[in-house]
């Protein structure tokens, strides 16, 4: 008498991928390089925020590798957030970009990205974070997680009063010498507000200090 085979489970399909990337020859170059990557299928390229959340919705993808800066319209840490809502957390979103302040970071990961690589990574280790981020887990640059770790070990001072007035001032668009006029302070003083407000949210800019305040919620 013979007996059947034992059945075994299927062979896993290939990681289903989204790109987002606002520039045509990165997304052409990811595309070419994933694509020759064993279990990797890459399903839609989309060049904005908007476009990849409408991807994600209508395709169903494992994992979006998202890019953060995409232009105009929505960047990227919103999208993140939108694709992690919309589809409860079964669509995961993989950050790929060359910034790598603690503000970018922090509102990435915060909007529920699974992973933060830089675009500097080899594309080995690019490949195994897609395939982490499809499983759910989570992995960062090595630059990215010693950020967060110093970050968590050494949490910066929050801000005083009157660099508060400051930031709320930056955020309605006005010069420093607008800011000094409204507060009554010279624009020395006022740069150097702001160049500790911008150590203490770990920015550079005044567009990412507005970006984390709110984030923070620090503007009343």
């Amino acid at each position: 008498m013979t007996h059947p085979a034992p059945a075994h489970d299927a062979a896993p399909g290939p990681v289903r991928l989204v790109l987002c990337d606002d520039h045509a020859v990165v997304r052409a170059g990811l595309r070419a390089l994933l694509g020759s990557a064993e279990g990797i299928e890459v399903v839609g390229e989309a060049a904005g925020g908007e476009e990849a959340v409408a991807l994600a919705a209508r395709l169903r993808p494992d994992v979006v590798l998202m890019d953060l800066q995409l232009g105009s319209g929505m960047d990227g840490v919103e999208a993140t957030r939108r694709i992690t809502a919309d589809s409860g957390g079964s669509v995961h979103v993989l950050v790929l970009t060359t910034y790598d302040t603690d503000a970018d970071i922090t509102r990435a990961i915060e909007a529920g990205a699974t992973g933060y690589l830089l675009k500097a990574e080899r594309p080995d280790e690019l490949f195994t974070a897609v395939h982490s981020a499809a499983a759910g887990r989570t992995t960062l640059s090595e630059p990215v997680a010693h950020r967060v770790m110093a970050r968590m070990r050494s949490p910066r001072p929050g801000l005083t009063a009157r660099e508060r007035d400051i930031l709320a001032q930056l955020a309605r668009g006005l010069t420093n010498r607008d800011i000094a006029k409204a507060l009554f302070l010279s624009e020395a003083t006022v740069k150097t507000h702001l160049g500790r407000i911008y150590d203490k949210l770990g920015v550079d800019t005044r567009a990412g200090a507005v970006a984390v305040a709110k984030e923070q919620r620090l503007l009343s």
